[in-house]
């Protein structure tokens, strides 16, 4: 087990471990977008008129690019956390997933708040509070 625990972030607090398991499971919602639209479609649970999804192939592996790079940034801060930029670039890799998802939710309607798709609003609201109440502590500044 200390051989697994030390591969965390080596910084104290809740936050850095934090923003490596979002990543790790960002990176492997990323993989599911790529091998399948089905993972996506349960996420963008709103329909067409027509009964369809808005999902298709290709807008999967959009959302699979766009996450894992999310991905690479969060971790990249969960190492780095005291490292003002890479800090920041992380804070911003929730509110935008924040601001899309709402969107998507509200104006879009390729969404429904139920399902797969309240994870993310939740990850995205709650992390972003977070990460912006603990600048100080973690950059010191």
């Amino acid at each position: 087990m200390d051989q697994i625990l030390s591969y965390l972030p080596p910084f104290d607090g809740l936050l850095p471990k934090w923003l490596a398991l979002v990543s790790v499971v960002s990176a492997a919602n990323s993989v599911q977008a790529y091998i399948s639209k089905s993972y996506t479609s349960e996420l963008y649970n709103g329909r067409l008129a027509d009964g369809s999804s808005h999902t298709n192939p290709h807008s999967s592996r959009i959302f699979g690019t766009w996450t894992f790079l999310s991905s690479v940034i969060r971790l990249s801060a969960a190492y780095n956390i005291t490292n003002p930029a890479v800090y920041d670039l992380a804070a911003w890799t929730f509110g935008i997933a924040l601001v899309h998802f709402v969107l998507e939710w509200l104006v879009y309607g390729s969404a429904q708040l139920k399902g797969r798709f309240v994870f993310p609003l939740i990850t995205a609201s709650g992390s972003l509070a977070w990460i912006l109440t603990q600048r100080d502590a973690y950059l010191g500044l």
